[in-house]
């Protein structure tokens, strides 16, 4: 499951987001190297999105531009409330302290030069990963369902996209009781299942 799946919950989520159309280079293994592509995203990650004249790369950005953008879908709280202040916390939570610590478990491998050392680094990337789902399964323990109390958020999207990352770690996320009901109630909104099955998944997690 990568960023491009929650673009899709987020074209599902309301009609006129569905404007916006999927159609790079996660297509086609390594495609985002392409040439052309870098030129829109100097480091040839996924996603980027064309908005117009606007051309944005970084997850949470586009996330939070499309979210802004209609603001009739209900996925962000207005700008300078309380609420808006949690959800940049959550978002950046997920982005800034979860995701690194993915990609250094997925690849321990380029995050150290001695090959020795690879088990090490997985091991404590794996460790980082279950201390910070703790944190996030306590805080919709005591403030919960969503990430931002009875509301939903473009960060409950992007939590059940980290959430089924987790499928190869000892303890899965999704283990955790308060991340699983969070999971589970995003999963089942129709908007996920058609999202699913666009990306051809068959199970989250």
């Amino acid at each position: 499951m990568t960023l491009p799946y929650v673009l899709q919950l987020l074209r599902h989520r309301e009609a006129l987001l569905s404007q916006y159309a999927l159609n790079g280079p996660e297509q086609k293994r390594d495609a985002q190297k392409d040439p052309q592509y870098m030129k829109r995203n100097p480091l040839g990650r996924i996603p980027t999105l064309v908005d117009g004249d606007l051309v944005l790369f970084e997850s949470a950005a586009i996330c939070l531009h499309l979210a802004d953008k209609h603001p009739e879908a209900g996925l962000v709280p207005p700008i300078a409330t309380d609420e808006r202040g949690h959800l940049y916390k959550w978002l950046m939570f997920l982005t800034n302290t979860i995701q690194p610590d993915f990609m250094t478990f997925y690849y321990p491998e380029k995050h150290t030069i001695d090959s020795n050392g690879i088990a090490a680094v997985k091991a404590s990337a794996e460790a980082r990963l279950d201390a910070a789902y703790a944190v996030v399964d306590e805080a919709l323990k005591r403030g919960g369902p969503y990430l931002l109390g009875n509301t939903i958020s473009v960060a409950d999207f992007y939590l059940l996209m980290v959430v089924a990352w987790g499928g190869t770690q000892k303890n899965h996320p999704a283990n955790l009781p308060s991340i699983r009901r969070c999971a589970d109630l995003v999963s089942a909104r129709p908007s996920v299942r058609r999202a699913a099955t666009t990306e051809g998944y068959d199970r989250l997690y």
